[in-house]
């Protein structure tokens, strides 16, 4: 079984959407409620207080009618929401990470929250959805709901609303297939297969950068605390999710159409936070490496295919003879002074790359 979400547009009417808006109001009023009494409890008597410590009052706390989210349920994920966050917290000071102390959240930074289990306070009927404390709101359904539906997440973006469905689904594993591939990414072919096929980067970011500017701009001059400041920002966060979705469109539909034609695929295991830090950050950023290599994983999972992911050390600077051929990041062309091997630099590297994922297969 494997979870799926599927998300929806929700079209509320205003009073519906105004006791979103309050249910979400209440949600984050919980949240910083719950951050508060762990800080107090620490820095008072240093107890740190857990999920259930915290859980245990909810009932009260709704009798004496201080909590105005009108689900049970949802409250008590607000409340794991925040022992999820101090447990990443003490995980990172444990690792010696930048800890970063869980901070309070605002109202118009609190942007979802979630009925962790269907049927308890929503349910979908027809083209419409239940939510407790809100009423039957008109939902658009371009797609059916496949497999059991477990929560529902009511997330504000831009300035709409949408209903998230996690469902869990029976995998569908395509035909057995022989075929296999090596890809190497890059900034300028978004990616290199060992067949010698290049798929071209798009850059969504830097084409969208016109319209960023503006909308960036329209936000820096309007006054703060104001009505037209907080339009502006809708707009800015318009520009920015129309180019996430363009590149998450084509993450999905690049990594649909390799599981659809390989059976295994050998990838780079790259240290994309380290690469994203240097003087190609806005580059590597736009392409989105991390997020295309995790959307091919589980579609490969799904559709019974074999990724492998290999130590891409090495592989920009060897040929396929074995021979150490040293080149610059300028240099994009690959020529082997012992085997004569003459080919574009990232075709070399992917089937070094393939080479190495067949070998971890045991497979040469």
């Amino acid at each position: 079984m494997f979870k799926r979400t599927y998300r929806y547009r929700l079209y509320p009417t205003t009073p519906q959407a105004g006791a979103l808006e309050t249910q979400l109001g209440e949600a984050c009023r919980l949240y910083n409620a719950a951050l508060q009494e762990r800080r107090d409890a620490y820095q008072k008597s240093e107890v740190s207080l857990n999920y259930y410590d915290q859980a245990n009052q909810l009932k009260d706390i709704r009798a004496a009618g201080d909590l105005g989210l009108a689900n049970f349920s949802a409250s008590q994920d607000v409340l794991r929401r925040v022992d999820k966050t101090f447990k990443a917290f003490f995980r990172r000071v444990k690792a010696g990470l930048k800890a970063g102390y869980p901070r309070f959240k605002s109202r118009r930074r609190f942007d979802s929250y979630t009925f962790p289990s269907y049927g308890d306070g929503c349910r979908l009927t027809g083209t419409r959805l239940y939510l407790q404390g809100v009423g039957h709101i008109k939902v658009k359904l371009h797609r059916p709901v496949d497999g059991a539906i477990k929560t529902l997440t009511v997330k504000r973006e831009c300035g709409k609303w949408y209903a998230c469905f996690s469902v869990e689904v029976a995998a569908e594993a395509l035909p057995v297939t022989n075929t296999q591939v090596g890809l190497d990414v890059g900034l300028t072919d978004f990616v290199t297969l060992s067949t010698g096929e290049a798929i071209a980067n798009p850059r969504h970011y830097r084409t969208g950068q016109g319209q960023l500017r503006i909308a960036q701009r329209r936000v820096a001059r309007r006054q703060r605390g104001g009505r037209n400041r907080r339009k502006a920002v809708v707009f800015l966060q318009k520009a920015h999710a129309h180019v996430q979705n363009q590149r998450a469109d084509f993450h999905h539909k690049t990594a649909r159409t390799l599981v659809d034609a390989y059976g295994v695929i050998a990838v780079e295991d790259l240290n994309i936070k380290g690469l994203a830090s240097g003087m190609l950050a806005k580059s590597v950023n736009d392409a989105g490496w991390s997020g295309f290599f995790s959307k091919l994983a589980y579609k490969a999972a799904e559709a019974g295919r074999t990724l492998i992911p290999v130590d891409p050390r090495g592989t920009s600077q060897t040929c396929l003879c074995g021979a150490e051929v040293r080149k610059t990041l300028a240099q994009r062309w690959h020529q082997c002074p012992d085997c004569g091997l003459s080919a574009a630099r990232d075709h070399v590297s992917a089937q070094l790359i393939l080479g190495l994922g067949l070998s971890l297969l045991g497979l040469t």
